[in-house]
């Protein structure tokens, strides 16, 4: 008894030639269209998540939540805040003054936030779960301590503090969720946890339309606080991925944080490490130099067009608001976008919307003797669209290196930069002293865009591979 369909050979049914002519299979032929729909229809699904793996990007995309609202809560209530501060430090609250005052703020919580590199090499060696927690618990302390301060500098040393917990959280919940998530379903896990920076941005836009425009501003930093509650909430419930385990199992002693760090500039990274870093510089500038300023903006046309102080606390948030959903459009569009055109393409098109709207919003409408405000915040919505360039890096950077040294790439490369990130935000406050205007130095951040489209090209392109072991 002959068997049928043998694929060694052997005698066929000659129903099976009928059946490859009609699907194309023993020929040039092109395929029925009925058979096309019947093959899309059986086409595998996504790997469903297992606990674990939800755990984990709950996780993360909390803790980056929360990460979002507080690092923008100093950026809606600076005026009021440095109008309470500065008199008290001996300093007048000129609008000179609190210019120059918010760059030197700003710039001491990227230093802050550029110190965070560390976390990198402590999560490569001891694990992403438990230095997540760590850093969350780190900055909802030091935030909420930021509601004490008493004259601009402890203000100011609370923010650098809280700067070192914040700068930890996005490199470590990135590749948690990378490494956590199956491989075709990675790029769009990466994206969708980045969103919850942008949703922390419309929860601190909401905390100061109830809170802080009803209470002060040192309320707000007590809403900032609530973090820490995470931690009570997900201590035990996630655990490190399997691949971190493998690996550190195969090194053994061999995975230390010093080696971590310094692989990042063996002759295997070290040109991806440097192009990485500038393209987070870009994008740094083009946020705390540049979009950072979208509530103060607002609050001084707010105050142009003869609303009050109350009325222009809301139209911040509502900005606010306009600049996260901007972004959590553009983020949940991105894997998208990056799957048919590639990383390199992908960033060059945020970083180009940057480019326009910077200059646009802060060099001219900002100076619109009519309609100012409207116009600004249309401009606003498009800035956060050109803000999901920061989600790029999400799911880019992680595609870049192996696993012993994931988390100190994505620290080192997204923290780093914040150094000059730092510098260039306190020569715009200088600026704004200078000028004693917000809108041209701000517009003129957009130059950093230049740069970063220049350098492109030079990027690794990591389209349609997996995540390195």
């Amino acid at each position: 008894m002959r068997s049928i369909g043998n694929p060694a050979g052997g005698d066929r049914d000659p129903g099976d030639a009928e059946l490859r002519g009609r699907t194309g299979e023993c020929c040039n032929c092109p395929k029925d269209p009925s058979v096309k729909k019947v093959e899309a229809a059986v086409a595998p699904l996504p790997t469903a998540l297992s606990r674990s793996q939800k755990r984990a990007f709950w996780a993360a995309w909390s803790g980056w939540t929360m990460d979002g609202m507080d690092s923008f809560i100093l950026s809606l209530v600076l005026v009021p805040a440095l109008r309470d501060v500065l008199p008290k430090s001996g300093i007048a609250a000129t609008t000179a003054n609190v210019g120059f005052y918010s760059g030197l703020l700003f710039a001491l919580f990227m230093v802050g936030w550029g110190t965070a590199l560390v976390w990198g090499p402590v999560a490569d060696r001891f694990g992403r779960a438990r230095t997540l927690m760590f850093t969350i618990l780190w900055f909802s302390l030091f935030t909420l301590l930021a509601a004490l301060s008493q004259d601009v500098w402890s203000l100011a040393i609370f923010r650098f503090l809280a700067g070192v917990g914040i700068g930890g959280e996005w490199s470590i919940g990135a590749s948690l969720v990378s490494e956590e998530w199956p491989e075709e379903r990675r790029v769009v896990g990466g994206c969708w946890m980045h969103t919850g920076y942008y949703f922390g941005l419309l929860l601190a836009a909401l905390a100061n339309y109830f809170v802080g425009s009803q209470f002060g501003w040192r309320w707000m930093f007590v809403v900032g606080g609530c973090p820490a509650l995470l931690v009570a909430f997900f201590y035990n419930r996630i655990h490190e991925p399997e691949r971190w385990k493998k690996k550190r199992a195969e090194l053994g002693g061999n995975l230390a944080m010093h080696k971590s760090f310094l692989k990042l500039f063996s002759p295997e990274y070290r040109g991806r490490t440097i192009l990485n870093s500038i393209y987070l510089i870009a994008s740094i500038v083009g946020l705390w130099a540049g979009s950072v300023y979208v509530p103060s903006a607002v609050t001084y046309l707010a105050e142009r067009a003869g609303e009050s102080a109350t009325r222009g606390a809301q139209l911040a948030s509502y900005a606010t608001a306009l600049l996260g959903i901007g972004t959590i459009v553009a983020a949940l569009l991105t894997p998208l976008l990056a799957k048919h055109v590639g990383r390199r393409a992908t960033l060059a098109v945020y970083f180009a919307l940057m480019l326009i709207f910077l200059p646009l919003s802060f060099g001219y409408v900002f100076y619109m003797g009519t309609n100012a405000l409207g116009w600004f915040l249309v401009c606003t919505f498009l800035l956060g669209i050109g803000g999901a360039n920061f989600v790029v890096y999400s799911f880019w950077i992680p595609e870049q290196y192996s696993t012993e040294c994931r988390v100190s790439a994505f620290a080192f490369s997204t923290n780093s930069g914040r150094f000059a990130g730092a510098g260039l935000t306190f020569l715009v406050g200088a600026g704004i002293r200078h000028f004693g205007t917000l809108g041209t130095p701000v517009a003129l951040t957009a130059l950093a865009f230049v740069v970063g489209l220049a350098l492109l090209p030079f990027g690794t392109e990591t389209k349609g591979k997996a995540l390195p072991e």
